[in-house]
């Protein structure tokens, strides 16, 4: 059996939770920036679909974390701890995504619950995901090992 006292479990979950938010817009922040040439408050606004309010608390956040750098009026920027972060979410949707779709989860389907799954993957599921993978084969052939 599971020697984890069970509250542990759900700490994961909380912890999971309060990493995702900052995980998604790291993300979002590399993807606007690799598309658009910038990131901006009012595009990531738009992209979450909250408001410029909600974006500017959580770059705040960002900032006093070191994962971006941003000045009023101007674009949002990620460091390198950033960049690091973004692109080790990126590989790690990208994993799920492909394992999803191998199992023959629909497509739009394997698009949405990838986008929640993905935080709440150790790295130790997300590399039993790559074997998993490896054995069975992406059917898109997307997932690359070394994003």
């Amino acid at each position: 059996m599971n020697s984890m006292p069970h509250h542990e479990h759900f700490d994961r979950v909380r912890q999971d939770h309060q990493r995702e938010l900052v995980e998604d817009y790291v993300e979002e922040i590399a993807h606007l920036h690799q598309h658009l040439g910038e990131a901006r408050a009012s595009d990531l606004a738009e992209r979450f679909g909250v408001s410029p309010a909600a974006v500017s608390k959580v770059v705040t956040k960002l900032k006093r974390d070191g994962l971006v750098n941003a000045r009023p009026y101007r674009g949002i920027f990620l460091t390198e701890e950033g960049e690091e972060l973004a692109h080790k979410v990126a590989a790690r949707h990208l994993v799920v995504l492909d394992v999803l779709r191998t199992m023959g989860v629909p497509e739009p389907v394997a698009r949405a619950d990838s986008e929640g799954i993905e935080h709440h993957c150790s790295d130790a599921t997300v590399e039993a995901m790559r074997r998993f993978l490896d054995q069975y084969g992406s059917d898109r052939g997307e997932t690359k090992r070394d994003l």
